[in-house]
């Protein structure tokens, strides 16, 4: 249900984001693990990166396939449980071979965690391990791509930047047109 009419006035953001949908559904529609590509979506808040990676995720778990679809605060939390595993008696490292066997990973939110070594280390294990085994990955964050590549280091963002399809929304924040529109 993802409505390109908040994006009409400007016809740039228009034909990017009618580009940006295309793009998204004929992914979720010729899905498949060995040869889907990962995807970064950048742009602000409100542009619809949510909305259209969890229409992705919807199509593809009714497809049957194994979908994985995460915050980046809570994909790190698990990883943070899994480190002190011993000491705590929870079992998290089932969730955390997910993160990294699932048919497709989302990443939401990229940019919002709080970036340590530790969370760096997590963050450079997961996209490698994937990329590696050749599994896709969609990485959706409100940072721009110059944000992206000052926040995180070079191993992250060379492979993100090389390896993922970008795919950049623009525009207004919906959720705030749809306020004014009442």
């Amino acid at each position: 249900n993802f409505d390109l009419d908040y994006y009409r006035g400007n016809e740039r953001v228009y034909m990017n984001m009618k580009y940006v949908y295309n793009t998204m559904k004929a992914y979720a529609e010729n899905f498949h693990p060995s040869s889907s590509p990962n995807l970064a979506l950048f742009g602000g808040t409100g542009l619809g990166k949510t909305h259209l990676s969890t229409a992705v995720a919807k199509v593809l778990i009714e497809k049957g396939w194994d979908v994985i679809y995460t915050g980046a605060i809570g994909m790190l939390s698990d990883f943070e449980l899994y480190r002190f595993e011993d000491s705590s008696g929870i079992e998290s490292g089932y969730e955390r071979e997910r993160y990294m066997n699932c048919d497709l990973l989302i990443i939401d939110d990229l940019g919002t965690e709080v970036c340590n070594q530790f969370t760096l280390s997590c963050l450079y294990n997961v996209i490698n391990t994937r990329g590696i085994s050749q599994r896709p990955t969609i990485i959706s964050t409100n940072l721009l791509q110059k944000e992206f590549m000052d926040r995180y280091n070079e191993r992250i963002t060379s492979r993100v930047i090389g390896e993922y399809m970008p795919l950049v929304f623009t525009g207004n924040d919906v959720r705030k047109q749809k306020v004014i529109k009442g």
